[in-house]
């Protein structure tokens, strides 16, 4: 399963808030509704959250093996 879990800790150190992803970058309540409730999206929106936050992609998502 893939978790959005570093998302938000990535925003916290960078000092972005969600606001100001939706008003200065245009990003949508629906996709940070997306992420907050671990559902897909894409590689696209990825990329833009990696150049929006100057991050790599492991400090936007992880994957937990759930058959461990």
């Amino acid at each position: 399963m893939i978790s959005y879990e570093p998302f938000y800790r990535t925003l916290k150190e960078k000092g972005v808030s969600t606001y100001k992803l939706i008003n200065q970058y245009g990003i949508s309540r629906s996709l940070l509704d997306r992420l907050k409730h671990n559902k897909p999206i894409s590689t696209v929106t990825v990329d833009d959250l990696c150049k929006i936050l100057s991050c790599r992609v492991e400090d936007i998502l992880i994957f937990h093996d759930e058959n461990k």
